[in-house]
């Protein structure tokens, strides 16, 4: 019987072959090997801050934790693990003067830096709740989400300040704000938005003594709420239980060949306020003691290639978007320097010709898996265990189960599309929506997580992706929720009403593109969908604006009143093919 160690025996806590899918170094047996005796075995208690940092800072404290990239005149900057456990205790003993103690939600607003993993970890120690947030949000979706949450404190950068400032929402919980000062938010020294106390990360971290290390916490205690894209109104908080990092822990060694391999070291582009980033790539990794590679410079292509060569990266998180530029960027040089061992990539469908290119050009398995916020990394494929289909998704991934359910909620046969569900009980899966159980039940069905995707099984339980049966938009590897979008858009004075939509792109996968009825009184031409993206962008964020606004005279609507947005996916879909055809069509330039 294969078995996910209790993890209270140190020694075994760190004895790879744990959870018999290969030994450090090695290769993968075949998946039917894998699944067919796993079980989990949950430890009675189980702390994300102990398991990432302590462990490994008390067994090999000069382990490095994090590499920090600075470019290539500057040396990296180094965390180990022995830094990252005693810094995130006197981050928590100083939170704790604070007033936040076991239950309370902390907001974490924080590019991929060390204060974020430092955040991320003390607010564990304590029992507290972490709320991840994009520094890229506007306004009215920062201030929504820390509302919704009952926030009472958020670790800023101060670039978020500005922020902060103009959110209307009332944050009757929230007082106080830490903030990373870097410079990035006013000419001179941050200051707070009125009605917040602010204090620097750098004092708190200073406050004092760093004992007790962690809270005594169960693998379904509270540890994190992320919110949903808001595919069906506004977006909800999925909390999440300190077993949600073990609930990933197999699929991490499956899709990344049997990792760790002595010398792997990961990074991603993905931010680590999402859950990919922080799921798919910070915690696991550092659970498993490898190295985790960061920068704060905005993603470009060849920037990116270029700084994996640097540090040596072996391991990766791609979504399609990111290798669809790295391809444009690639040269055979660029190439040559990389060490790749394993990428993984999700967010969004991987298209056959991206997947055949990383696959021959990086000289690394390309293995392609799938989630969503409330139930992530159930599915996915690993070449090195025979489980790689092109064109699917791959099976399940050790340790879930996932099948295809028609309307009725039977099983579909091999062939037959339906919903792509996820069985409970599960140590992935969410502890339900944040105050909001009636949206929980409605996830389910019977003893089935409804995904909203729609898919197919194989014969050999392989599952294509089909498409979605909700709204949802999937851009850059973003997942967008229209509802967030639609609601901004009418607050502009010349917007009377507002259908968003994924019009499919070669690059982003989707574009949001906005159909548009413009109140009487105002011109409906291209200057005032310039004014209304702008309005967008401001107030939401910088990949959720509308980058085509097109005005339409009128609604399509069902019986009930609401907006038949599939009309316009199909319009959005008529126009990109369109597009195709005209550049297929238009004859070269001489």
């Amino acid at each position: 019987m294969i078995v996910m160690d209790d993890m209270t025996d140190i020694a075994a806590r760190f004895d790879w072959r744990r959870d018999h899918l290969g030994r450090e170094g090695g290769t993968l047996p075949p998946y039917a090997a894998i699944v067919a005796d796993f079980e989990w075995n949950l430890p009675a208690g189980f702390n994300i801050a102990a398991a990432c940092a302590d462990d490994w800072g008390a067994i090999d404290p000069a382990r490095v934790a994090l590499i920090e990239d600075r470019g290539d005149d500057a040396a990296p900057i180094e965390t180990s693990f022995e830094e990252l456990a005693t810094r995130s205790r006197r981050l928590a003993a100083g939170l704790q003067s604070l007033g936040i103690t076991r239950g309370d939600r902390v907001a974490i607003v924080l590019p991929q830096c060390v204060e974020a993993a430092l955040a991320h970890l003390a607010v564990y120690r304590l029992g507290a709740i972490a709320v991840p947030l994009a520094q890229r949000f506007g306004p009215e979706a920062l201030g929504f989400r820390l509302a919704a949450a009952g926030c009472r404190l958020a670790v800023v950068d101060d670039s978020v300040l500005e922020t902060l400032a103009a959110i209307e929402t009332p944050l009757a919980d929230m007082s106080t704000l830490v903030v990373a000062d870097r410079g990035s938010a006013f000419l001179g020294a941050p200051q707070a938005p009125a009605g917040f106390h602010q204090i620097s990360f750098a004092t708190v971290e200073a406050h004092g003594p760093i004992e007790p290390p962690c809270v005594q916490t169960t693998p379904d205690d509270p540890a994190m709420i992320i919110f949903t894209s808001g595919t069906t109104g506004a977006p909800k908080g999925a909390l999440h239980g300190h077993r949600v990092l073990i609930g990933h822990l197999p699929g991490m060694r499956f899709f990344h060949e049997g990792f760790p391999h002595s010398g792997d070291r990961l990074w991603t582009p993905s931010d680590w306020a999402w859950a990919g980033g922080l799921l798919n790539a910070l915690l696991p990794s550092l659970y498993y003691g490898v190295p985790v590679v960061f920068t704060r410079a905005r993603f470009i292509a060849e920037e990116a290639l270029a700084m994996m060569a640097r540090r040596r990266v072996r391991n990766a998180f791609l979504p399609a978007t990111a290798l669809r530029m790295m391809k444009a960027a690639a040269t055979p040089e660029r190439l040559a320097a990389l060490s790749l061992r394993t990428i993984g990539s999700a967010g969004e469908s991987l298209p056959a010709a991206t997947y055949e290119w990383a696959r021959q050009a990086f000289d690394a398995p390309v293995n392609e898996f799938y989630g969503q916020t409330e139930c992530n990394m159930v599915l996915g494929s690993a070449a090195g265990a025979g489980a790689s289909k092109p064109g699917r998704i791959g099976p399940a991934a050790p340790g879930h189960k996932v099948a295809i359910l028609k309307a009725d909620g039977m099983l579909a046969a091999p062939g037959e599309a339906g919903t792509i569900a996820v069985k409970s009980p599960d140590p992935v899966m969410f502890l339900g929506y944040w105050q909001n159980e009636a949206a929980t039940d409605a996830k389910f069905a019977g003893d089935w997580l409804l995904t909203g995707d729609q898919g197919v099984a194989d014969a050999t339980g392989s599952i294509a992706f089909l498409g979605r049966d909700d709204d949802i938009i999937t851009s850059a590897g973003y997942r967008i929720g229209p509802s967030e979008v639609e609601d901004c858009l009418l607050r502009h004075p010349a917007v009377k009403l507002a259908a968003v939509v994924g019009k499919p792109d070669p690059v982003r996968t989707e574009i949001v593109k906005a159909y548009v009825v413009a109140m009487d009184g105002h011109v409906a031409d291209e200057a005032l969908g310039r004014e209304i993206a702008a309005f967008v962008r401001a107030r939401l964020s910088v990949h959720e604006y509308p980058r085509e606004i097109a005005f339409v005279d009128e609604m399509p609507m069902t019986t009930s009143g609401k907006i038949i947005r599939r009309h316009f996916r199909t319009l959005a879909a008529e126009e990109a093919q369109q597009m195709r055809s005209a550049t297929v069509a238009r004859p070269p330039q001489r």
